[in-house]
């Protein structure tokens, strides 16, 4: 069975976390300012409204963003299938996790991103190990708030240490 691809945004299978977490400044990449936390103005269910006219409406910030498949990952494996809007109350935490996903998932790309580096037996072991464990556990929330103070720095620690 083919394995999915952590990384690979789906926006469909999400509730459109990243348009209501980020913030953005009003300037050349975004028509207006948004504070985290706060629903985009052009967001309309869990689809954007202007989506296929971002550029246009001088939103190509929201164009080059991309969350690695964190949003998608968070809705479905985190909290399986539901959404903030239908459950207002899942809204903070939801919000918690799609943050600490993302830390997961650029971890994630760096570790894949490690594999063109010529590494010994061992570290090549442990960075396969770092990789595997971060594709395939099925994260809970109170594990996603723990992974920045725990396994990211262990795994940012090692990948630091390979180009010592």
């Amino acid at each position: 069975m083919p394995r999915t691809d952590r990384l690979k945004t789906d926006c469909s299978q999400c509730a459109a976390l990243c348009c209501v977490v980020l913030s953005f400044d009003k300037g050349k990449d975004f028509a207006f300012s948004k504070n985290p936390g706060e629903p985009c103005r052009n967001l309309c269910g869990h689809n954007c409204s202007i989506h296929d006219k971002l550029t246009q409406k001088g939103m190509a910030g929201c164009v080059a963003y991309d969350c690695l498949g964190s949003g998608n990952r968070v809705v479905q494996e985190v909290f399986g299938g539901q959404s903030w809007q239908e459950e207002p109350r899942l809204a903070a935490v939801m919000m918690e996790a799609f943050s600490a996903m993302c830390e997961v998932h650029k971890r994630i790309d760096l570790l894949r991103a490690a594999e063109t580096l010529s590494l010994g037996p061992d570290d090549e072991r442990k960075r396969r190990d770092f990789l595997d464990h971060l594709e395939e556990h099925q994260w809970t929330g109170p594990e996603l708030n723990e992974f920045e103070f725990g396994l990211a720095l262990e795994i940012d620690l090692f990948v630091h240490g390979l180009s010592a």
